[in-house]
C-alpha cells in the first residue's frame, strides 16, 4: 500500500480505501471477510455513509479490537426512512442518526462528513442553519477529528471549501465526469497553474476545484471512480473503448489534492482485485489513449448512486435502472435471471406515480419517471 497526506489534517490514508455502501444488507460473515481483506491489504480508510444500524454494527463488529487501525468517514445528515436512505437537515433527526453512528464506533469517527451538499438549497441547509455549528461542536468535544463534506457539484463544492470549515472533501472524480468534448491533448495542459483557456478538454470548474483544495490544504477522497462500473463496460463506456480499473484509479489519483480512491467492494475477492492496482505497470495505468474519444457524458444516465431516494411508493430506483440498463442491451433477449431479479423487487417501475421528487434529487439529470415506465413495458407489472 502507498500512503498520502490527507490535506493538512496530519493524517495519512492508503491511496486505495474502502467504500462500504455495497456491504449494506450483506450478511455479517461477508462483511467480516471484506473488512479482513481490506485491513490485510493495508487499507486504513473506510467510508460509512449508510444510515442503517445493521450495516454499521456489522462493520464495527468486524473491526473489533482493530478499530484504531482504520479511519472512518461518517456522514452527518444521512438518515433512514422506510429502509431507504435520505438526506436530512432536521437537527433532532440528524443528531439521532449521527450519535448512533458514534456510539457504534466507540464514540469517535475521524471525519464527520457534511452529507451531500450539491445545490443552493443544500448549501443553505448546512450553512444557514445550526447544522454547520453542530459539526464544530462535535469537533470541539472530540467526537470527530476533522470536518469534511461530500458533493458532486463543483460550483457548490468550491463555495463550501471557501468557507474554511472543511478539511476534507469526498467528490466524484473520473475521466468521463471531468472531460468535456474537445480535440486537444489535454494531458499537455496539466501544469502547475490553471489556465482556463488551455483546459479546453476538461471542465475548468472541476479542475479549478481540485486546485482550490490543494491550495487550501483540503484533502480529497474519491467516489464514483469507476463510474458505477460503466467505464469498464464496452457497452456503457462513453469512450471508444472501456477503461481498465487501473486506468480509472490512476486518473483519480493524478488529480490535485487527492489522497485516496474509495472503491466499493462487497467481497474479499473484490478487495484483492482492487489491490492489484499496485501490481500494474505504468503502461497499464496510462489512460492517454482514451482522451478525445468521448462519445457522451453521464448526463441523463443513471450511475446507481441512490441520491434519488426515498421514493414515496418504495421503489428501489437504482435497482430498477440496473436491470433496465441490462435489458436495453438486447430487449428481445432479456436474460431470464434478470427478469427474475426484477420480479423479486418489492416495488417495480409500474408503481411509479411520476411525482418528480427523484428527478429533483438526481445529480445527473436522469429522467427517472420515463425509465420506470420503460421498465414496466419491458418487464411487465
Amino acid at each position: 500500500m502507498e500512503y498520502r497526506n490527507i490535506g493538512k489534517t496530519g493524517k495519512k490514508a492508503g491511496v486505495i480505501g474502502l467504500g462500504c455502501e455495497h456491504l449494506d444488507r450483506a450478511p455479517y460473515d461477508r462483511v467480516k471477510e471484506t473488512i479482513d481483506a481490506a485491513l490485510a491489504g493495508g487499507i486504513n480508510l473506510l467510508d460509512v455513509f449508510m444510515p442503517g444500524r445493521e450495516v454499521r454494527e456489522n462493520i464495527a463488529r468486524s473491526l473489533g479490537s482493530r478499530r484504531g487501525d482504520v479511519m472512518i468517514q461518517g456522514h452527518v445528515g444521512s438518515t433512514d426512512i422506510r429502509e431507504q436512505y435520505d438526506i436530512s437537515r432536521d437537527m433532532p433527526t440528524v443528531r439521532r442518526y449521527f450519535e448512533d453512528l458514534l456510539g457504534i464506533f466507540g464514540g469517535y469517527v475521524d471525519f464527520g462528513m457534511m452529507f451531500f451538499i450539491d445545490s443552493e438549497e443544500d448549501y443553505r441547509g448546512v450553512f444557514e442553519t445550526p447544522f454547520a455549528d453542530y459539526l464544530q461542536t462535535l469537533k470541539s468535544r472530540g467526537s470527530i477529528g476533522h470536518i469534511g463534506f461530500s458533493s458532486h457539484n463543483p460550483e457548490i463544492a468550491a463555495r463550501v471549501v471557501k468557507t474554511g470549515l472543511p478539511e476534507l472533501m469526498l467528490f466524484s472524480i473520473n475521466l468521463a465526469f471531468d472531460l468535456l468534448p474537445a480535440e486537444v491533448n489535454v494531458l499537455d495542459q496539466l501544469g502547475s497553474k490553471i489556465d482556463a483557456n488551455a483546459f479546453a478538454g476538461f471542465d475548468p470548474k472541476r479542475a479549478e476545484l481540485y486546485r482550490l483544495c490543494e491550495s487550501r490544504g483540503v484533502g480529497i477522497t474519491v467516489m464514483k471512480t469507476l463510474g458505477a462500473g460503466k467505464l469498464l463496460s464496452p457497452e456503457h463506456s462513453p469512450f471508444s473503448k472501456p477503461l481498465t480499473a487501473a486506468q480509472c484509479v490512476h486518473y483519480a489519483l493524478s488529480r490535485p489534492a487527492v489522497a485516496s480512491v474509495l472503491l466499493g467492494c462487497q467481497t474479499a475477492a473484490e478487495v484483492e482485485n482492487a489491490l492489484r492496482y499496485f501490481d500494474s505497470s505504468e503502461a497499464d495505468r496510462d489512460y492517454s489513449d482514451v482522451l478525445g474519444t468521448l462519445r457522451s457524458d453521464f448526463r441523463g444516465h443513471c450511475v446507481y448512486c441512490g441520491h434519488c431516494q426515498p421514493c414515496p411508493v418504495g421503489i428501489d430506483i437504482a435497482a430498477v435502472n440496473k436491470y433496465l440498463d441490462i435489458a436495453r442491451l438486447d430487449i428481445a433477449n432479456v436474460p431470464p435471471s434478470v427478469r427474475s431479479h426484477y420480479a423479486s423487487l418489492s416495488h417495480r417501475g409500474s408503481e411509479c406515480v411520476s411525482c418528480g421528487n427523484c428527478e429533483a434529487r438526481c445529480p445527473f439529470g436522469v429522467r427517472v419517471a420515463a425509465g420506470m415506465a420503460e421498465a414496466a413495458r419491458i418487464f411487465g407489472s
